[in-house]
């Protein structure tokens, strides 16, 4: 029997495994929280920045440089997902993980002092590294001290912690008006999870599994080197495309939901930005554990293709067929909230089981967030897409979406892991 397997959880450590599943969970919530903030409040605080120019208010303005930030949050977590991931493979998950947290709320926090729209990008772009590192070393932590066949509800969990963070913060946008005037008060709420970073460094334990890798091979292990090496070149070249069509279709299209609420609602009702990003984030919940848990009974491949067949179906259904905020609009964000985000269950199950423990941080953390330099070029491409066509967000949308085409095919080129243990 291998002595660095985790423990069952009748055994005395199951205090332990729950310590460090609400660690993980508490750490990608305030991430969602972190990433749900931005598009509430991007629309007043660019149009404040306007008026603050005396430029005419518009919309393409809001675009553009939405485009911008969020490419430059892409960018920055694809970044952090490689420098955290390393840095988790090598110091250990628990305080690489306290490190990346403790960045991406403080300056979540400073976007409060923020008076150019590029102040904002480069808050996004930092707070991003974080973010990207926190997401890596969450699931490595937890898939490596929990017993396998736990694996896809903690898959679920975890995918679902983003969108319980994306919940309650439109939970706030609904009770706390977020306009022009407002919208400063609802960015420090970002700097909040500094505090969860001394709990992480004083109550989580450390992976046993990446102690035992290390012990093993201590001056051997460069994670970089081997994920891009002949070994595993392919296999962190098919995760980064798998992950890149999820990450394209939510940041290039979905996580603009709230703006085109908003659009639609008008100054009459503020709260419709708040309403749409609770819709898809209680959605996400969902979806997040869906993902998760039909990877229990159909093949991973499988549940990959069926995943962007109906990601494919609800955008096209809501981008093409809904033209105004209401029942309707707030019912079908909640779909498509739940289909597009499933994937962030179903990655946090597969991704893992592709790479050898003393690389795996490094492997799932490059491969997931590669993926969002490509989903940056889907942000900027919806930013010309909207000025194109005359602001539409629907019709940029439309088009966006059609990504999970190319999901339908790639996932046929990956392996089939289903059923088997981590890979050593």
């Amino acid at each position: 029997m291998n002595s660095h397997a985790p423990a069952d959880l009748n055994s005395p450590n199951k205090i332990r495994l729950f310590s460090v599943l609400l660690a993980a969970f508490l750490g990608w919530m305030f991430d969602g929280m972190e990433m749900g903030l931005f598009p509430l409040i991007a629309r007043p605080a660019l149009l404040q920045m306007q008026q603050a120019h005396g430029l005419t208010l518009s919309d393409s303005f809001v675009a553009q440089w939405m485009g911008y930030a969020t490419a430059a949050f892409l960018l920055g977590a694809a970044g952090g997902g490689v420098v955290f991931g390393w840095l988790g493979d090598k110091i250990g998950r628990v305080r690489a993980m306290a490190a990346s947290i403790l960045v991406y709320s403080v300056f979540t926090g400073l976007i409060y002092f923020a008076r150019e729209p590029w102040h904002l990008c480069a808050s996004r772009f930092v707070a991003a590294l974080g973010m990207g590192g926190e997401w890596s070393l969450g699931i490595a932590l937890v898939m490596e001290i929990w017993p396998e066949k736990h694996r896809p509800l903690m898959a679920g969990i975890i995918g679902a912690a983003a969108n319980v963070g994306f919940a309650l913060i439109a939970v706030i946008a609904i009770f706390f008006k977020v306009t022009i005037d407002s919208w400063r008060w609802v960015a420090l709420i970002g700097a909040a999870p500094a505090l969860l970073t001394f709990v992480v460094r004083l109550f989580i334990p450390e992976s046993e599994k990446w102690q035992a890798a290390v012990k093993a091979s201590p001056t051997k292990i460069k994670p970089l080197q081997e994920i891009l090496g002949p070994k595993l070149l392919k296999t962190t070249l098919i995760a980064t495309a798998l992950s890149s069509v999820a990450l394209i279709g939510t940041w290039g299209s979905v996580q603009w939901l709230p703006l085109w609420a908003d659009k639609l609602a008008g100054v009459a009702d503020p709260t419709a930005k708040g309403w749409t990003g609770m819709s898809a984030g209680i959605g996400a919940v969902f979806g997040c554990l869906l993902g998760a848990y039909i990877g229990r009974f159909i093949s991973r491949r499988m549940a990959y293709f069926l995943l962007c067949l109906g990601s494919l179906i609800s955008c096209a259904i809501l981008f093409r067929g809904i033209h105004a905020y209401g029942p309707l609009f707030l019912v079908m964000t909640f779909m498509v909230g739940a289909l597009t985000a499933a994937f962030y269950g179903w990655l946090p199950l597969y991704l893992p089981e592709l790479f050898p423990t003393r690389v795996r941080a490094t492997g799932q953390g490059l491969s997931f967030n590669a993926g969002r330099i490509l989903a940056a070029m889907g942000a900027l491409q919806m930013s010309s897409l909207m000025q194109s066509f005359d602001g539409s967000y629907a019709k940029a949308g439309a088009i966006i979406t059609l990504v999970y085409v190319a999901g339908l095919g790639l996932i046929w080129l990956a392996p089939e892991t289903k059923g088997k243990v981590l890979p050593e």
